[in-house]
C-alpha cells in the first residue's frame, strides 16, 4: 500500500496548515493576563531601574553649564537704508564668521588671554555658534562644568572676534549686544529625564523576558493546548495531586494564564 499524503488529515483532526498557523499565533489575552500576573515584579523593576539611573546621573555623570554670548553682525554697507543685498551679505558674513570663530589661531588668543594650560582645540570643542535663522545675530554658546569658566570664554571669544575678524575679512567689526552671564542652573543631565528613562527600560526588559520565557515554554498544560495544536479532544484528564505538584511554578503560572481568559468569557 501506498503512504498516504502527510497534508491529509484524520476524521475530526484539524488540517496541517491550520495547525502550523496556530502555533505561530500568539494570543494576546493571554500575554496580557500573562503580565497582569508579574505586576508586581514589573512595577518592582521600575522602581529598581528608575533608582539605578538617578544615582548613575547623581553620582557618576559630571554636571554641565551653558554660558551664551551674542553678537550682531554688520555688513559691508553703511547706508541708513537696508535692502536686500545688505541682508544676503550680512547673512553671508554670519556664515563666514561660524567658521572663523572656532579656528586655531583665534582660539590660541582666547588660552593666552585667559591663561588657560588646554590646548585651543580642546576650548573649541566646547563652543557651539548659532546663527538663528533669517537674521545677522551668532551666539556663541560655551559648555563646560565650570559655570565661570563657561561664560569667561564666551566673553572672551566675542570679544577676540570683533579684534581680530575685521582686519581678516576687511569688514565692519561685529557688535557685542549681550554679554555671557555666569549660569545658575546646569544645562545637563537632567535627572527626571534619566530616571524615567531607566525605568522605561527595566520594565521593558522584564517584560520581554516574561514574553520571551513564556513563548519558549511548549509543554501542555491544559486540555486545550492539546486540541489547540492537534485538533482532537483529549479523553480522560489526569486531575492534580502528587503530579501536579511537582510541575514547575512557570508551567503552572501557564496553566492559570491559560484558565482566566475563559473564566473572564464564561463570565460574560
Amino acid at each position: 500500500m501506498e503512504r498516504q499524503n502527510e497534508t491529509q488529515t484524520r476524521p475530526g483532526q484539524m488540517p496541517l496548515a491550520v495547525r502550523e498557523q496556530q502555533e505561530d499565533e500568539i494570543d494576546l489575552v493571554e500575554l496580557f493576563y500573562l503580565l497582569w500576573g508579574h505586576a508586581l515584579q514589573i512595577i518592582a523593576c521600575i522602581i529598581l531601574g528608575g533608582a539605578a539611573a538617578f544615582a548613575y546621573t547623581y553620582f557618576l555623570v559630571t554636571p554641565l553649564y551653558q554660558a551664551t554670548a551674542k553678537m550682531y553682525v554688520a555688513s559691508a554697507t553703511y547706508n541708513s537704508i537696508v535692502d536686500i543685498y545688505d541682508m544676503q551679505l550680512g547673512s553671508q558674513l554670519a556664515l563666514d564668521y561660524q567658521q572663523l570663530l572656532l579656528s586655531r589661531p583665534l582660539m590660541e588668543d582666547v588660552v593666552g588671554a585667559l591663561e588657560l594650560d588646554a590646548e585651543p582645540e580642546a576650548v573649541a570643542s566646547l563652543v557651539s555658534i548659532n546663527n538663528p535663522t533669517d537674521t545677522r545675530i551668532l551666539e556663541i554658546t560655551v559648555t563646560c562644568p565650570d559655570p565661570v569658566l563657561a561664560a569667561d570664554l564666551a566673553n572672551e571669544i566675542a570679544y577676540q572676534a570683533s579684534v581680530h575678524l575685521p582686519r581678516i575679512m576687511e569688514s565692519p567689526a561685529p557688535n557685542i549686544y549681550e554679554d555671557a552671564l555666569v549660569p545658575e542652573q546646569k544645562s545637563s543631565p537632567s535627572y527626571t529625564r534619566n530616571t524615567l528613562l531607566g525605568a522605561m527600560l527595566a520594565a521593558a526588559a522584564c517584560c520581554g523576558f516574561l514574553v520571551v520565557r513564556y513563548l519558549m515554554d511548549d509543554s501542555f498544560v491544559t486540555p486545550e493546548d492539546i486540541s489547540r495544536y492537534f485538533g482532537v479532544q483529549p479523553l480522560a484528564v489526569i486531575p492534580e495531586g502528587s503530579f501536579g505538584a511537582g510541575r514547575s511554578r512557570h508551567t503552572q503560572e501557564k496553566a492559570r494564564n491559560r484558565a482566566k481568559p475563559a473564566d473572564a468569557g464564561a463570565k460574560a
